[in-house]
């Protein structure tokens, strides 16, 4: 594979019709940062990095995570046929997970609330009947 900024006649000299430009195309599709992505692929930063400006590719482990993780078919990724990802507004997995747990929270949240609302009441409804309304 060519590095960066090199002539390849496969993508007819377009340093954007690139493996690393795919990646990068569908990871900002996907709201994620390279950080981020990285960690979630269990690399170094600098690893993403590398394979984003061409200078390595990723295994064929890795690619398949990669496509999975960024919605893209791996044929894409690897040679620009086919679809890019369609992003759509989502949320993405990890945070329906987040997503869950704070939801969670604040149902126990609620339920101690409307006990509260429910003792206050019953409290004023008691001081209300002891002034004879």
């Amino acid at each position: 594979m060519p590095h960066a900024g090199e002539r390849n006649e496969q993508t007819g000299g377009n340093p954007t019709n690139t493996l690393g430009h795919r990646i990068v195309e569908a990871r900002e599709q996907s709201g994620l940062s390279t950080a981020q992505l990285a960690r979630r692929l269990g690399v170094a930063t600098r690893t993403l990095r590398n394979w984003e400006t061409d200078h390595t590719e990723p295994r064929s482990n890795r690619l398949v995570m990669l496509s999975g993780l960024l919605g893209a078919n791996p044929i894409w990724l690897l040679r620009g046929a086919g679809d890019p990802p369609n992003h759509e507004p989502e949320i993405a997995p990890i945070r329906l997970a987040e997503l869950h747990d704070r939801l969670i929270e604040l149902q126990d949240q609620l339920g101690q609330i409307s006990t509260e609302i429910g003792d206050l009441v019953a409290h004023l409804h008691k001081q209300e009947m002891k002034r004879g309304r």
